[in-house]
């Protein structure tokens, strides 16, 4: 797990041309929420949160105004849908040594048994229990030699020391599809030739 450490400030300007002049500045409007407190509006460095944005689900410490840290990790972020750019970002407040809910990427390793079979990946994240300051960054699953019809669920996946499934067990993860034989391109010649006739 990655903690990465942000200066960022309390802002008191809203709405659509505080958030416009704060991104002209190459920051990035966010709020800060949980534990039953009362939200926090903040500036946050651009370039750094989308440094820090490419971990999946990166712990960032946040130097408030220089007056005091807290911990979060980021529960939605809203980006440019053209440029890609970001627009906005929600934190979410955590403590250490408490557990949170998050979605962990399922990677995969090995090849299928031969046959031209396709790997579907029915959940791309898995959501898992773990402490806030300890959350995996990914599972990696084999699917070495899995034939046509194989599924992987899961209960079949080892998660990483401190981690507990977060949904049903049986939940399928991976599957194995059969391929799927073309039609001879005469044999659909002839069914047109016969439909015409």
């Amino acid at each position: 797990m990655s903690e990465v450490k942000l200066a960022v400030e309390t802002r008191t300007e809203f709405g659509k041309g505080a958030a416009r002049r704060i991104r002209r500045d190459n920051k990035v409007p966010g709020v800060l929420y949980g534990h039953g407190s009362q939200p926090l509006h903040l500036t946050l460095p651009g370039h750094e949160l989308l440094l820090a944005l490419r971990t999946p689900n990166v712990l960032i410490s946040l130097d408030i105004d220089g007056k005091g840290n807290e911990l979060a990790i980021p529960k939605a972020v809203q980006r440019d849908a053209l440029k890609g750019f970001l627009e906005h970002v929600d934190l979410l407040l955590v403590k250490r040594g408490e557990k949170v809910t998050v979605e962990i990427p399922v990677h995969t390793e090995g090849e299928l048994a031969p046959g031209g079979n396709l790997l579907e990946h029915v959940l791309v994240a898995l959501p898992v229990e773990a402490e806030a300051t300890h959350i995996p960054q990914s599972v990696t699953v084999s699917v070495e030699g899995l034939a046509a019809g194989a599924a992987v669920h899961a209960k079949d996946i080892v998660l990483p020391s401190g981690a507990t499934l977060a949904v049903d067990e049986d939940a399928v993860v991976l599957q194995v599809l059969a391929a799927q034989a073309e039609e001879a391109p005469e044999e659909a010649a002839e069914g047109e030739v016969t439909a015409e006739a």
